[in-house]
C-alpha cells in the first residue's frame, strides 16, 4: 500500500512539473509574439519614408523566425519533449507535400531549378521524419520498464 502512495505522489509531482514547464513554455511564446510584433511595427515605420529590399526584408524574417525557434525549443522541459517531437514530425510532413507538389510542378519559367529544390527538400524533410521518429521511439522506450 505504501509503494502505491509513493507512486501517486511522484506521478503527481511529475504533473506538476509538466504543467509548470508548460507555463513557462506559454510565456516564452508570449514574450517572443509580443518581440516580433513589435520588431514588424518597428519593420512597418522604417519601411513607410523608404522602400526596403526585398531580400534584406526575406532574411530578416528568416533570422527572426531562427531567433524564436531556438528560444522557444530549449525552454522546453524534458518531460514535453516527446510530443514536441511529434509535432515537429507533423511539421515535416507538411513539407514533404509542399516539397512533392514543387517536384511534380510544370514550370513555365527558367528550367528545373523548382524540381531539384523539391527534391532537395524531400529529401531533408524523408531523413528529418525518420530521425524523429527514431527519436521518439527511443524517448518512449526509456519509460518502459527493464526486463531481467
Amino acid at each position: 500500500m505504501m509503494w502505491l502512495l509513493t507512486l501517486l505522489q511522484s506521478s503527481n509531482e511529475a504533473e506538476r512539473a509538466a504543467r509548470e514547464a508548460a507555463e513557462r513554455a506559454i510565456e516564452a511564446g508570449e514574450e517572443m509574439a509580443e518581440a516580433g510584433s513589435l520588431y514588424l511595427n518597428a519593420l512597418e515605420a522604417a519601411q513607410a519614408p523608404a522602400h526596403i529590399n526585398e531580400f534584406v526584408y526575406l532574411i530578416s524574417i528568416f533570422l527572426l523566425a531562427i531567433f524564436i525557434g531556438y528560444y522557444v525549443v530549449w525552454s522546453v522541459t524534458p518531460a514535453l519533449h516527446t510530443p514536441l517531437m511529434s509535432v515537429t514530425n507533423a511539421i515535416s510532413s507538411v513539407v514533404i507535400v509542399g516539397a512533392l507538389i514543387a517536384v511534380g510542378a510544370e514550370v513555365v519559367d527558367g528550367g528545373g531549378w523548382s524540381r531539384w529544390l523539391g527534391l532537395g527538400a524531400v529529401t531533408l524533410a524523408s531523413v528529418n521524419i525518420f530521425g524523429g521518429f527514431l527519436v521518439t521511439q527511443r524517448m518512449l522506450a526509456m519509460y518502459k520498464k527493464k526486463e531481467r
